[in-house]
């Protein structure tokens, strides 16, 4: 018997956890009370490491078309065909696809990625462009750099503004929020938390206050409480921190932009009562700062970009970003932004994919919704996906699985059977989170602190299972790219060995951060960093132009759906992992469709009966819940299962064409019984 401190990668809150075995049998997983920011907290999730772990679905041996063999047989085979793709093809022929899961592999993630970038591919995909596209989008129009994560400031703010998001369920969303119950009661016992969401979710429940808003106009209640505080009677806005951080003709720019949205219209445009804004209004000029995150109820929808774009300027307004009480942004403990100067970028696009030029090309990334399109032009004839799952994640579910069939290599590397491994012409059997050595990585910059922890491999990977990493190393020798740090091959290098290189940089070296007993806190807040280290004379750019014409185009369009789809986070799976209770060894989250009570009475629905929803684009059948959480015009269906896939109900057309990232709130829906 043994107990193993580590940290949980299900989710980007990184808590840390105690794990026991026995041999090579994981016990269970207990929270790490000695952990200064999870402090003994778990998850479902976490707690399920154990069945996971030993999920009867685990891929034990690599495969080639679904028949196990040696990892020699497989890469050799590999090897060959891109081989002859490169030859013919040329290197944007072979792309990749890091999934969540590979978010949480820093070397695995990280050996995937540099492979393509080796073989000087384009083609390279992420899911910022199925969930998040306007964060980094904001962020780079307005500070230069697309990954700047503004966190809350835990210890200060008396006003939290939590906009489509449910931080108890999700643990945040690029936001790392680890023991949420107790920190939102903190916050609420403080000052004020208020939730902006069409539903009554856990985190409202804990809120001092609850906007059912209309799925989609965050923005227009943004808009007008940027307006009445840059407006001359009442006012609010910190005009000093303004003349020292903006410039004059952007606030008038965003003075100009927001005009339209006075009271009258942002209700309507919200379906919220002119008096619920007055009092949020109140309640900013009443605390000065704002301390404001949202989620994938604001980032997954229509006006994704300019609802982001105003929560920013709403902190900038207000004088609250890099001040005590409002936000912050997390340099990384790995990354260090704020000991080095930062080239800021202009936001514009690269060119985007041949089958779709519409579309931008951002962040070395191309959009995950024209996937599809570059398969079917035989532009793209070999995927690695990496800890993922398309089918559940992107549009039109069956066209992609069709196009999937149609390359020459699918090649996925994961930890158990999927629906996508199913598919794969050649499958990595990859080590799970308890079977290597780790360090935050993609998370590095999302946590509630400036923090890092290192974590052995629990145990030893059984079977024929190998670090994500090693075959990707082994790939490249056989293609004559050299992956690996300068004198390792793939036979001598280690877990450790390659953790070392991306700790050369961090706040601590590698050898401390191995000694450490726990999770190492450089800092609880960094302030002022950015301002001095990228924002040109310390200004932010308040009013880009794309995101003004996104804005204006807003504006002039009123539309609003009787029933509108809204996603949903549950608390016991992670996108796709988890979804089945590892196979019924842990209790599952049921995917079913919420209604309000006086809609489903209207479409002739029960509770527990078997519905179809429908969009324009497709249609999917669930089960109904009736639940009076939902705003009335609302149907909330869960991200990640099989069956029912809210991805029927998205397309690869009506997508953002600043990001091409695809709409997937706020949705036209129908709904009506299944009958025999």
């Amino acid at each position: 018997m043994a107990t193993t401190r580590s940290y949980c990668r299900f989710c980007g809150a990184l808590c840390g956890v105690l794990v026991e075995t026995d041999g090579d049998r994981v016990l269970s997983v207990r929270g790490d009370h000695d952990h200064p920011l999870s402090r003994g907290y778990t998850c479902p999730k976490g707690r399920a490491l154990p069945a996971f772990h030993h999920h009867p679905d685990r891929l034990d041996q690599p495969l080639l078309h679904g028949r196990a063999v040696s990892w020699d047989e497989m890469l050799g085979d590999l090897a060959g065909r891109l081989q002859e793709i490169l030859a013919t093809s040329g290197p944007d022929a072979v792309g990749v696809f890091s999934g969540t899961g590979s978010a949480f592999d820093v070397s695995g993630r990280r050996l995937g990625e540099r492979f393509v970038q080796a073989l000087g591919s384009r083609s390279r995909y992420s899911t910022a462009t199925v969930d998040n596209a306007c964060k980094p989008l904001v962020a780079e129009l307005m500070a230069g750099h697309p990954g700047l994560i503004p966190a809350l400031d835990h210890h200060h703010a008396t006003l939290v503004l939590l906009f489509g998001t449910n931080p108890v369920v999700s643990h945040g969303h690029l936001n790392a929020f680890p023991d949420p119950v107790v920190r939102l009661r903190d916050l609420a016992d403080r000052g004020e938390v208020w939730v902006i969401d069409p539903r009554r979710h856990e985190t409202a429940q804990l809120a001092t206050r609850h906007l059912a808003i209309r799925p989609g106009s965050d923005y227009a209640l943004l808009a007008y409480l940027i307006r009445s505080l840059l407006s001359e009677e009442a006012g609010g806005a910190d005009w000093a921190y303004l003349e020292q951080h903006a410039r004059h003709e952007d606030v008038e720019r965003l003075t100009t932009a927001v005009a339209p949205f006075d009271r009258e219209t942002a209700a309507r445009r919200c379906g919220l009562p002119e008096a619920d804004l007055d009092d949020l209004l109140a309640a900013v000029r009443r605390h000065r700062r704002v301390a404001g995150q949202s989620g994938t109820g604001v980032t997954m929808s229509r006006a994704a970009n300019a609802s982001e774009w105003l929560l920013w300027a709403l902190h900038v307004v207000t004088g609250s970003y890099e001040q005590p009480g409002g936000m912050w942004f997390n340099p990384g403990f790995m990354k260090c932004f704020d000991r080095r100067r930062l080239r800021p970028s202009d936001g514009a696009p690269a060119p985007g994919p041949r089958s779709r030029p519409e579309l931008p090309g951002r962040w070395a990334e191309l959009p995950c919704a024209a996937m599809a399109d570059e398969i079917e032009a035989g532009n793209l004839r070999a995927l690695f996906v990496l800890g993922g799952n398309p089918l559940t994640a992107f549009p039109q579910p069956e066209r992609l699985a069709a196009a999937f069939r149609r390359l020459d290599v699918l090649a996925v590397a994961d930890v158990v059977r999927t629906e996508v491994t199913a598919l794969a012409s050649h499958t990595f059997a990859c080590a799970g989170q308890l079977e290597r050595a780790d360090l935050p990585g993609l998370a590095d910059t999302f946590q509630m602190a400036v923090a890092a922890q290192y974590t052995p491999a629990v145990v030893a990977p059984a079977a024929g299972r190998k670090p994500m990493w090693w075959p990707f190393a082994e790939l490249g020798r056989r293609l004559d790219l050299d992956l690996l740090p300068a004198g390792l091959t793939p036979e001598s290098c280690t877990d450790d060995d390659l953790l070392a290189v991306l700790a050369d940089r961090s706040a601590a070296s590698f050898a401390e951060l191995k000694a450490s007993p726990t999770v190492l806190v450089a800092s609880e807040g960094a302030f002022g960093w950015v301002a001095r280290n990228l924002l040109p004379e310390g200004r932010w750019r308040l009013a880009p132009p794309p995101l003004v014409e996104a804005l204006a185009a807003l504006a002039t369009d009123d539309r609003s759906p009787a029933l509108a789809l809204i996603p949903r986070r549950q608390l016991r799976h992670m996108n796709a992992q988890l979804r089945d209770g590892a196979a019924g060894a842990v209790r599952a989250d049921a995917p079913e469709v919420l209604l309000h009570p006086d809609d489903a009475t209207a479409a002739g629905v029960g509770d527990g009966e078997k519905v179809r929803v429908a969009s324009d684009h497709g249609a999917l059948v669930g089960c109904a819940r009736l639940a009076g959480e939902v705003r009335r015009g609302t149907v909330s269906v869960p991200h990640g299962f099989d069956e029912p896939n809210v991805a029927h109900l998205t397309d690869t057309v009506a997508v953002d064409p600043l990001t091409g990232m695809v709409r997937q709130s706020g949705v036209p829906v129908t709904v009506e019984p299944v009958t025999a």
